[in-house]
């Protein structure tokens, strides 16, 4: 029996992926709201999503590192194409993670402090620092648009392999 992805990878997956689809549109919205007390609740739950996001991301890690599944026995499935996917997934990865601390680092120079969800006040990281947080702020920015286009990338990826029903997308759709 062919070894797919394990269900608690395919969940994980999909809670990243729409933890990530929320982190861009709360973004947007947080950003075009006056600067007053409405943009606390906002910005505290994306900060919230970003760093559970960090958290989940690193458990999919663990999860994929454990439970490899078989390489795509297909010969439509070409070496660049495997290539492709591989830097794909790295990309995502990597840009997560930068993209969720250099938040939490301009968050932590921008003197407001982080509860996660409501209940565990984080330690002071950092202090106010306008440099330090536009720095991070600036990284972070660049990060998340950086990401934005490997997602699209990932995603006409997906696209490509339904289309084709090459038996890609299946490996990822099969609880």
């Amino acid at each position: 029996m062919k070894k797919q992805f394990t269900r608690s990878a395919i969940i994980l997956h999909w809670i990243i992926a729409v933890s990530t689809i929320f982190l861009f549109v709360s973004s947007w919205w947080m950003l075009a709201l006056p600067y007053n007390e409405f943009r606390v609740f906002p910005f505290q739950l994306h900060k919230n999503v970003g760093l559970t996001l960090a958290l989940l991301l690193s458990l999919l890690l663990y999860v994929r590192l454990q439970h490899k599944p078989d390489p795509i026995q297909s010969p439509a499935y070409t070496q660049w194409m495997h290539k492709l996917a591989s830097f794909t997934h790295i990309a995502l990865y990597v840009l997560i993670f930068v993209g969720c601390i250099s938040g939490f680092m301009s968050s932590s120079f921008s003197g407001w402090g982080t509860t996660i969800w409501w209940a565990i006040e984080l330690s002071e990281w950092g202090w106010e620092d306008r440099e330090l947080n536009e720095l991070f702020s600036t990284v972070h920015l660049w990060t998340c648009w950086a990401l934005l286009a490997v997602i699209i990338l990932h995603v006409a990826g997906a696209v490509y392999h339904a289309f084709r029903r090459d038996g890609v997308v299946d490996r990822m759709l099969h609880l």
